[in-house]
């Protein structure tokens, strides 16, 4: 097949001159011109190469590709001196770096700024660093700042190559990473962060004087392990740096003139000295200049000690930001920050501290990467470059046109491949759950030469991976193009109403006829759509299709018999699922209300994440603060990441009360639910709703009410395949107890076990939480 595109660039990364972007697309390299789209393709295998890195000379990149049926470092080279640059090039040699019959991961090349040394990943979880010229390695870590088994280890040399700065895992804290200094030559490791919030991205900046990241120390913190809100910090690798950081716009500028007029002082008697030298050449005075400014480029004082104690924060606010980048100089922060829709890129003054919206983007998560000596500053991300001139800040796009030879077969069967080793690689337990897995690769690659469409290969991973016989895994197929979509006029109909028409049962609140002006009311009936009338044979779904958002006419006849119109903006099936949702949670609230007699509250949480957990919050320490008890449905939850978050809340012991002038006023805990509760599960509850109510009642918070939950208590890595309509799911993380059991495939039996009846169910009674309401109220006796 060929396939020509102009879009999709992935892991892009700019040559060291910023004249080149190299990047990656369906698991071939490309490399193509700044100035101009052309664009070579370097590989063409079935396998995936990414994880690219420039030589230090422009004509060489470095990759990592799993060809050899595991992870390997190759190296593709310009092969005429001839040719200027890769997008030109008539030949590419490629080289593997490591021999290809060596079974050993090495992946994530990083080439030294001298083009020298390359520091790379080792069995998906160390550093090792390669001398270039002697092929020697040394093994810098030895299991000690990484536990994930992704190989996904984010590190970056500093610009005298005698320093890595990478982001570490060692207290035992996952996912809360910290970030490390590694001496490149011995391997040893200075934690510069030590804290117990999340740290990521460094980088090198101000030629070395100092490393910036992102952290969420500052910011709005979310109640999962998600979301929450990060700033650009900058650690200050010596005291010198952070001295002159800290300066006064004033004493900062008294200070630059006074090193300018030394430094013209000591190149007088220089000059003179120069000129008396007749005998050496201008070669040799060019050379040595050379040499010495070579020289002092690469001196870095690097002070461990103390080093915690120079980190500054530097942005104005927190938010959920994507990369941060600070030019040599260190007067300008260029970070790029979402504050409405999509990441856009934002400008701080160092001295001055203004802030300013440098260019609103509204892109996706998106990198900062320098070239060009820090002259231009490369933003990739979201399958797109653009190159931003430094320092002001001029944007213009990159553009490219690449074709891509590839082999569909070829490329399903090396996806095949992928998927075993990284479900090898990855899955959380020693032994695959029992599964001898190398015989049941075996068997199922027997269907691969019959599949010939990726909904069917999915099916196939599926089988696969079930075989593990543990939740969060199988493929998933999303297939590309548009579909037309049926819209929704936010009405609930009268399914026993003979017709002609849509006799409206109810008018879903929030809905397209939620508002003040409409006469929509239960009983009337619609008669026509767009002009088009509703027959005893007309689908009426399908006059809905591909209307959400766009001006309709309905007409419909009122209880009354006045016939009436009126334009509106039907909503996607997921506005109405929402609506439904909100009306369901209402529904059970008043349920809850009504059998307790106002002495309990309803809460469900719609998923284990950070926004049902505030909702849930401001309910139960809101309007429920004087009830009795909680009921805390979690039913139908598909997982996330709140069970220390519930356990906390709900975990509270009433040791304080406020008062003043003898009324109380309030009560300590004042932030945690004081009172009993009780939880509500079903069959669907899954992932996290499992772990959830696990804990609950583990710890002794209160019964668990319902139907057994099966034990899918695990966290997933889902897994893109070079063909982007396919991914593939394993967990990577089991949660053992102290018995020394994992919760994936323990199932959870309630306290009360309560099945409820779809027949009772489709009438509005729901034996589950009556029976909630019923065992609560009877504990508070």
């Amino acid at each position: 097949r060929i396939r020509n595109f102009s879009s999709g660039a992935s892991g892009a990364v700019p040559s060291p001159d910023g004249k080149q972007v190299a990047f990656s697309n369906r698991g071939d390299i490309f490399v193509t011109s700044v100035d101009y789209p052309t664009t070579r393709q370097i590989t063409s295998t079935p396998a995936a190469e990414n994880f690219i890195s420039w030589g230090s000379d422009n004509r060489t990149i470095y990759y990592t590709s799993d060809r050899d049926g595991h992870l390997n470092i190759y190296s593709a080279k310009i092969g005429r001196d001839e040719d200027p640059n890769f997008p030109n090039a008539t030949l590419v040699e490629e080289t593997a770096i490591f021999p290809a019959g060596d079974r050993t991961d090495r992946a994530n090349p990083v080439i030294s700024p001298d083009g020298k040394q390359m520091a790379f990943t080792i069995d998906r979880r160390d550093i090792a660093v390669m001398d270039l010229a002697s092929k020697k390695v040394r093994r810098l870590t030895k299991g000690n700042i990484c536990n994930d088994r992704d190989g996904m280890l984010d590190y970056s040399w500093s610009p005298d190559g005698k320093w890595l700065v990478a982001v570490v895992d060692m207290h035992r804290r996952s996912p809360y990473f910290d970030i490390a200094i590694i001496n490149a030559a011995d391997g040893t490791i200075t934690n510069i962060t030590n804290s117990a919030y999340m740290n990521q991205s460094p980088r090198w900046v101000m030629g070395g004087d100092a490393i910036l990241f992102l952290s969420d120390r500052y910011g709005m913190r979310s109640h999962a392990s998600w979301g929450s809100q990060y700033d650009v910090l900058l650690a200050f690798t010596n005291q010198a740096a952070y001295d002159r950081f800290r300066l006064s716009p004033e004493d900062f500028q008294l200070q630059k003139e006074l090193k300018a007029s030394r430094a013209k002082a000591a190149a007088k008697p220089a000059a003179k000295a120069d000129g008396k030298k007749k005998a050496d050449s201008k070669a040799d005075k060019d050379k040595a200049a050379k040499s010495d400014k070579d020289k002092d480029s690469k001196i870095i004082n690097v002070e461990l000690d103390g080093i915690t104690d120079r980190i500054v924060r530097l942005t104005p606010f927190s938010a959920s930001m994507s990369d941060a980048y600070i030019d040599d100089q260190g007067e300008t922060l260029w970070f790029l920050a979402q504050v409405d829709n999509g990441y856009d890129l934002w400008k701080k003054d160092l001295r001055k501290g203004t802030v300013s919206l440098a260019s609103k983007l509204g892109a996706r998560p998106t990198g900062m990467q320098p070239a060009a000596a820090g002259k231009t500053l490369f933003l990739t991300g979201g399958g797109s470059i653009r190159k931003m001139s430094l320092p002001g800040g001029k944007i213009d796009g990159v553009s490219f046109s690449a074709t891509q030879k590839f082999d569909a077969a070829a490329e399903r069967e090396y996806m095949y491949d992928y998927m075993l080793t990284e479900a090898e690689k990855r899955f959380f337990g020693t032994d695959m759950n029992g599964t001898d897995w190398k015989a049941m690769g075996k068997a199922y690659r027997r269907f691969l030469p019959h599949i010939s469409h990726n909904a069917d290969f999915a099916e196939l991973t599926s089988e696969i991976l079930g075989e593990i016989n543990v939740s969060h895994s199988g493929g998933r197929y999303y297939p590309q193009g548009a579909r037309e979509a049926t819209a929704s006029l936010g009405l609930l109909y009268d399914m026993t109403y003979p017709g002609p028409g849509l006799k409206v049962g109810e008018v879903l609140a929030g809905g397209p006829f939620g508002h003040a002006d409409s006469s929509m009311k239960p009983g009337a009936v619609i008669t026509a759509i767009n002009g088009t009338e509703i027959g005893s044979k007309t689908d009426p779904t399908v006059m809905l299709n591909s209307l959400a958002g766009r001006k309709t006419l309905v007409a419909f006849t009122l209880p009354s018999g006045e016939k009436t119109e009126e334009v509106v903006l039907p909503v996607r099936a997921s506005v109405i699922n929402g609506l439904l949702y909100d009306r369901w949670v209402k529904r059970n609230a008043h349920l809850v209300d009504s059998l307790s007699n106002g002495r309990l509250g309803y809460v469900h949480i719609k998923s284990m994440n950070d926004e049902s957990y505030r909702t849930i919050y401001a309910d139960i320490l809101g309007k429920y603060n004087e009830c009795d008890g909680i009921v805390i449905d979690t039913r139908n939850n598909g997982g996330g990441r709140l069970h220390e978050d519930i356990e906390v809340l709900f975990s509270g012991k009433k040791y304080l009360t406020q008062e003043i002038k003898g009324q109380p006023v309030g009560e300590m805990p004042s932030r945690r639910w004081n009172k009993p509760s009780i939880m509500l599960t079903c069959e669907a509850n899954y992932s996290n709703a499992h772990g959830t109510p696990w804990v609950y009642r583990h710890m002794k918070l209160g019964k668990v009410v319902g139907m057994p939950v099966p034990g899918t208590m695990s966290s997933v890595n889902w897994i893109d395949m070079q063909d982007p309509s396919l991914v593939f799911g394993i967990p990577v993380i089991g949660f053992r107890t102290a018995e020394g059991n994992y919760l994936e495939n323990t199932q959870l039996e309630p306290d009360v076990k309560v099945a409820n009846d779809p027949a009772r169910i489709v009438r509005g009674i729901d034996d589950q939480l009556k029976t909630a309401v019923e065992t609560l109220l009877k504990d508070l006796r």
